[in-house]
């Protein structure tokens, strides 16, 4: 990242960089990050699942202190909990060796508590366009509801963390509990058509070659931008209104 000198940054891979002996983290290859600010070391954590205790023990080895949670979305592969009868650790579990914020979208409130059982007094409640701060470092929150109501990706520092609202290769899927095909079409096309083509995307998966791409390339080669209407999508969607 070129003149991001004082930015701590780290994508994740879980299964692999962390929670090595998780067969369901090696399957569902999810994408945790630590985002902060070297000269202050201080960091944030975004979607941690799995193995919490390996991704804190890379913070102390970087001599980083965690301030914060950041929720893409209230999904269990990515903050924890219960997933078809598996227990995945997460927010629930790292609060547990250190108590710090988690920052949410307002969508996504009564999920997160459903979801994970953290006490209420732990969230703090988003709206789009709102700033986390982390040492010298702005992550502006981005709601992108479809995938789950209170999707949101981050944007910071010619930076973006997509969640599973936008891989290198798709998108996350709509037919989960709080899933709308028109919201995530919206908001891929419409609430992210602001961000730069010279944007690197990070996803909450590893489901494409790589494991990040500017945005400009993924404009061109995802099928989702080939699709120029609402109307078109729904159809592709299987849904007619």
């Amino acid at each position: 990242m070129p003149g991001n000198d004082d930015l701590y940054f780290h994508q994740l891979l879980s299964g692999s960089d962390f929670a090595k002996e998780d067969g369901l983290a090696r399957q569902m290859v999810n994408f945790c990050y630590l985002i902060g600010d070297r000269s202050a070391r201080e960091a944030l954590v975004v979607d941690p699942a799995y193995g919490v205790a390996d991704i804190l023990r890379r913070l102390d080895e970087d001599g980083m202190r965690l301030r914060g949670v950041l929720v893409t979305h209230f999904h269990p592969d990515h903050i924890g909990g219960d997933m078809l009868g598996y227990k995945i650790e997460g927010v629930r579990d790292l609060l547990g060796f250190v108590e710090v914020p988690v920052h949410i979208n307002v969508a996504e409130e009564s999920w997160i508590i459903e979801s994970t059982g953290i006490d209420r007094s732990y969230l703090h409640i988003h709206d789009s366009g709102d700033d986390v701060t982390v040492g010298n470092v702005d992550i502006e929150l981005v709601h992108t509801p479809g995938h789950t109501p209170g999707s949101q990706c981050l944007y910071f520092r010619e930076s973006l963390i997509t969640g599973d609202t936008l891989f290198l290769e798709g998108c996350g899927r709509t037919d989960l509990p709080g899933g709308d095909p028109a919201q995530i079409y919206e908001s891929i096309t419409m609430r992210l058509s602001r961000i730069p083509d010279g944007t690197r995307v990070y996803p909450g998966h590893f489901y494409s070659q790589e494991p990040s791409d500017l945005l400009g390339g993924v404009r061109r080669r995802n099928y989702v931008y080939k699709i120029h209407s609402r109307e078109d999508w729904l159809r592709t969607s299987g849904i007619v209104e």
